[in-house]
């Protein structure tokens, strides 16, 4: 027994030591791992510090903002400043990141903010337009005042909030039916003068016969323009509906007209309909149909009148660094490029200022006079913006203005190609600015030509001054709408629609072609008259080495820049008119003289 208990006490004793060796051996693995895996001492936080805090952007909580140290608004997150110049790189890059979020997010909230306002501001104007609308609407019925129905609203409880629901759409009815009173529809209104008079256009299926011809020039034509196109064939197809459309039980007259007839009317009965539009109000459709016999017809009224006008947008354009690079193509006729350079002194160095000007030279004959031009005005006004290119090649517009186009290479300009025989003011450029824009604008201006001075004068001794001949009145010149070689478009969108087709020699045709191209694209193409530029009248030459087709364009672009119609008549019957001055003249002195 005594054996076995020492031999348990042993045992025991030895389990023990080999537990407490075990033990200071795994506690000694341990320190060694720590201490060999821990990094080594620095004085900068961890980076989970730098990272943002749940809503430590939000004052209440006391967080600091990225680039902001800790103040008084808390001590949450850890601040960007001078003192953290110590950190590591990768801290500070990531700091940085922080930042510019953080102001591309106010930014965002700016520009946010600044909408909402505009759509409070637009939401508002339309709200008083309406209500204007209404209340007009409430006194020439003798309704219920403003504060009357209110009452009424009030002790309706469900029923006047279902009707001030209603109200908006209500109130547009109103609107619309108010515009198709004040147009002449059911009956006229009296007019100051005949030139008052809105004219009505007639159509038929097939053609439309106009007096505004457009660009075409035909009095009578196919409709050529999709929605001129649309529009007449939605009005047909809504007169066809209420023609063929089962009357209403309400109208006892239509229900028995129904009764009596079984025509179906097609659109071969249809006959001819008349069209105008009154600007602030509406078009008025009145179409014509075979009726049951020979001598009855259906007479249909249609009316589309114009809702309120919308704001679409409000925002401010700063042009200030918009330069413009006018580029010209030029052989020969360097007396028209000093006249050229004259005006471009006044109008584009001293008083835009924001002009680059290229100049491109075929051939090599006047080359140097045409170099001297370029710097006697940029010493005499020190201009050095401009670019002389030269080419010794056969003269092509379209080849001219590629070549000064793709020659530039500041960045993305916004080009003018223009003729040396073109005069334009500082508004013009104004409006090649804000006419234009990249990837969505180009700007095609139609430009005022002028007609022969010598005839419009009637001699050399009464020309006056190309200042004084800028004149936009009917006998001085005419809208040069079949003219597409003036135009505004910024660099990028010439070079991505294709630039111009340099294939085409001489004169004509190459900017139809670009003009196409922006057409059949999805760029918007502003076309208006312009106030500010100029086609000065020179001697056209159309040459015997044209085309056909240029030849033929070249010739009626001649015979429109001489005169007005009537001038061209009295050159015309200029011998009868002589004789028949000259008979007045003499019975004037045969008559016998009254004492």
């Amino acid at each position: 027994m005594l054996n076995a208990a020492m031999l348990r006490r042993g045992l025991l004793t030895w389990v023990s030591r080999v537990g407490g060796v075990l033990v200071l051996f795994c506690c000694s693995l341990s320190l060694l791992y720590v201490m060999t895996c821990s990094p080594p001492h620095s004085d900068d936080p961890p980076l989970s510090h730098a990272l943002p805090r749940a809503g430590s952007n939000h004052p209440s909580q006391g967080g600091t903002r990225p680039g902001m140290g800790a103040g008084a608004g808390g001590t949450g997150g850890a601040g960007v400043g001078p003192a953290q110049s110590g950190r590591s790189p990768g801290v500070q890059s990531y700091q940085v990141l922080l930042q510019e979020r953080e102001e591309q997010h106010r930014h965002h909230i700016s520009s946010l903010k600044k909408e909402i306002a505009q759509l409070k501001e637009a939401l508002q104007e339309r709200s008083q337009q309406l209500k204007g609308v209404q209340e007009s609407l409430k006194r020439g019925a003798g309704g219920p005042a403003e504060g009357q129905e209110a009452g009424l609203g009030s002790q309706g409880g469900g029923l006047g909030d279902i009707q001030g629901a209603k109200s908006p759409q209500a109130d547009l009815q109103e609107f619309l039916r108010s515009q198709m009173s004040k147009a002449e529809v059911t009956a006229g209104i009296r007019l100051p003068s005949e030139y008052a008079v809105v004219a009505f256009e007639s159509f038929t299926l097939q053609r439309v016969y106009q007096l505004e011809m457009g660009l075409t020039r035909h009095p009578e034509e196919k409709p050529v323009r999709r929605d001129k196109r649309e529009e007449l064939g939605e009005v047909l197809e809504t007169a066809m509906h209420s023609l063929n459309a089962p009357s209403s039980p309400k109208d006892s007259r239509g229900a028995a007209e129904k009764s009596q007839s079984s025509k179906v009317y097609a659109p071969s009965d249809f006959i001819e309909g008349i069209t105008r539009t009154e600007k602030d109000k509406g078009t008025l459709y009145e179409l014509t149909f075979r009726g049951e016999s020979s001598n009855e017809f259906r007479r249909l009224v249609l009316f589309r009148p114009f809702g309120p006008l919308m704001k679409v947008k409000n925002e401010r354009v700063d042009t200030s660094d918009v330069p413009i690079n006018i580029v010209v193509p030029l052989s020969r006729r360097t007396d028209k490029f000093k006249q050229f350079m004259q005006n471009f002194r006044e109008v584009c160095v001293r008083q835009d200022g924001r002009v680059h000007l290229t100049v491109v030279y075929f051939g090599r004959e006047q080359m140097s006079e045409v170099r001297s031009t370029l710097e006697n005005t940029s010493r005499e006004v020190n201009f050095k913006n401009y670019t002389l290119l030269q080419l010794d090649e056969e003269f092509s517009r379209g080849r001219g203005l590629d070549v000064g186009a793709r020659a530039w290479t500041g960045g993305n300009v916004l080009l003018f190609f223009c003729d040396v025989d073109i005069y334009f003011t500082a508004d013009f450029l104004n409006s090649c600015r804000l006419n234009t824009q990249p990837g969505k604008k180009v700007f095609y201006p139609v430009l005022f030509s002028q007609y022969n001075p010598t005839l419009i004068y009637g001699s050399l001794e009464h020309i006056p001054t190309v200042e004084q001949q800028l004149v936009i009145k009917k006998d001085t010149g005419f809208w040069r709408d079949f003219g597409f070689g003036m135009t505004c478009q910024y660099r990028s969108d010439f070079i991505n629609i294709g630039g111009f087709d340099i294939d085409i020699k001489g004169w004509g045709g190459e900017d139809v072609h670009l003009y196409r191209k922006y057409v059949h694209s999805n760029l918007l193409v502003v076309r208006a008259p312009s106030r500010g530029l100029f086609h000065l009248w020179h001697e056209k030459h159309c040459a015997d080495e044209l085309p056909p087709d240029q030849y033929r364009m070249c010739m009626q672009s001649k015979a429109m820049n001489e005169a007005s119609h009537g001038q061209l008549g009295m050159l015309f019957f200029r011998q009868e008119i002589e004789a028949h001055l000259r008979k007045q003249k003499q019975q004037h002195n045969s008559s016998p003289k009254k004492t």
